[in-house]
Parts: structure tokens; C-alpha cells; sequence
């Protein structure tokens, strides 16, 4: 089977994955149409018995993903903000319910979509210089790809709401300490460790992996409802002046003045 995406580099060797998104001038933003072909390839491999694993990574030194394409987000409104975080909640979840195992490799910045992606993943190794954070609050908005409903589940509700709340970025080691993520490696290992550690786990049966990848998942029976509150809550927060000054003020490089109310 062959892949042919614009925004993303496909390699299988060795019944290993390693897609790439390859933005680094925009430092791997996910837009409409890196989402579409990120669907596009896990509904496939879902059905290439020769894929067995997936090691997910970004372009470049300087980020994993930094966040959602702001220039698309400012766009948004009530009803189309719900239906962008809905969409970017299914294919992530897209991601997370993909029966074989799959790794975020993580170098540089993991901010906003890019946490919430790397969440999606079932495994996550992170370079000491990675970064992971949750910057939506300072834009007026709030995370929409999941990021309140797998976050908490990773590192706990105060941590997550520390993490949302604040805004501020924690590196590597923090994230490691709070069960963010699974393993931290030297600069530039993090795909080489993932791919090694993938090759360790594709060796068990991938039924039983499959399996078990189910069950963990179905120890939250409540998910559905909790996505569907995230992105309803998401897409109210685009009819409020907040958001409108906050992705104005990103773009237009500048500090946001919100209203206090």
C-alpha cells in the first residue's frame, strides 16, 4: 500500500511507520489539511497488515507541533469553532483507538494541538529540550483537541488544570515526573528510541496488543459526553471579544488587552 500525503513524510521499514509532519517553516502547525491526511493515513494503516507500529514526529529541531494554525482558528466562529474541534477530536481519537501501538517522538515544542496530539499517541518520548504546553487561555480560547479530557487522565486534574490554566510550558524532565510523558532522551535520540522500543512491543502478539489497547480505553466510559462538552465549550468561546483579541493579537505579534468580565 502506498501513501502519498503534501504535509506529511511517510517511511516503513521493518513493519515500522515513521510519519513526519513536515512543516518546519511554521514550525509544524496542524491545519485542515495536515488533520485530513493524518486521518487519511491512520484509516489505512488500520488495514495494511504490513504497518505493525507508529512512530509520529515533526520536521525540524524546533518543534513536535506548536499548536493549531492560529490564522486558521481566527477564522472561526460558535458553530464552525465546535465543528474544527470536533473534527480534530476524531482524528486524534482517530489515533488513540488505532490498534497497533503508536509513539510520539518529540523534539522541540509540544504546544496546544501538538500536546493534545502527542496525548492521542499511546506512548510518548521526549527529548530533553522538548517543551509541553497549553497557551490557549492567553488567547482567549481554550484546548479543543481533547487536551481537557486527556490531560487530567495522564497527570491528574490539578496538574492539568495547572497546566491549562497558567499557560506556562514545562520541559522534559517535568513532563516525565508528572507522567506526561513516558521516556526522556539526549537531543535528536527520540525517534531512534522510539523506533527501538517499538520493535521491542511489535514482537508480542498484535492481537493481544489490539486488545489491550481496547480495554485501557474502555476504562472511561464517559468519554463521548466529555468530548461533546469540550467542543461545545470550545466553539462558544469564538463569539466572545476575548478570543477575537487574543488570536488578533498573536497574529498581529502584540499584547491581548481582555475584558475583565
Amino acid at each position: 500500500m502506498s501513501y502519498h500525503p503534501e504535509t506529511l513524510l511517510v517511511e516503513i521499514e521493518d513493519r515500522l511507520a515513521t510519519v513526519t509532519i513536515n512543516r518546519p517553516e511554521k514550525r509544524n502547525a496542524l491545519t485542515n489539511q495536515v488533520l485530513d491526511e493524518l486521518r487519511g493515513l491512520f484509516e489505512a494503516f488500520q488495514e495494511d497488515n504490513t504497518v505493525h507500529g507508529v512512530v509520529l514526529t515533526g520536521a525540524g529541531e524546533k518543534a513536535f507541533v506548536s499548536g493549531a494554525d492560529i490564522t486558521e482558528l481566527h477564522r472561526l466562529r460558535v458553530k464552525s469553532g465546535e465543528r474544527a474541534s470536533a473534527k480534530g477530536q476524531a482524528v486524534l481519537s482517530l489515533i488513540e483507538s488505532t490498534g497497533k501501538p503508536v509513539i510520539a517522538a518529540i523534539e522541540g515544542y509540544a504546544l496546544g494541538a501538538g500536546c493534545e496530539l502527542a496525548m492521542a499517541c499511546h506512548l510518548r518520548v521526549a527529548a530533553k529540550t522538548a517543551q509541553f504546553g497549553f497557551p490557549e487561555i492567553g488567547l482567549g480560547i481554550m484546548p479543543g483537541y481533547g487536551g481537557t479530557q486527556r490531560l487530567p487522565r495522564l497527570v491528574g486534574k490539578g496538574r492539568a488544570l495547572e497546566m491549562i490554566l497558567d499557560g506556562n510550558p514545562v520541559d522534559a524532565d517535568k513532563a516525565f515526573q508528572i507522567g506526561l510523558v513516558n521516556k526522556v532522551v539526549d537531543e535528536g535520540e527520540a525517534v531512534k528510541t522510539s523506533r527501538e522500543w517499538l520493535q521491542r512491543i511489535i514482537k508480542k502478539s498484535p492481537i493481544g496488543i489490539r486488545k489491550a489497547i481496547q480495554s485501557v480505553h474502555a476504562a472511561y466510559p464517559n468519554r463521548a459526553q466529555g468530548f461533546q462538552d469540550e467542543a461545545r465549550l470550545f466553539g462558544q468561546l469564538f463569539g466572545t471579544e476575548d478570543a477575537r483579541e487574543g488570536l488578533a493579537a498573536f497574529l498581529e505579534k502584540r499584547n491581548p488587552g481582555f475584558h475583565n468580565k
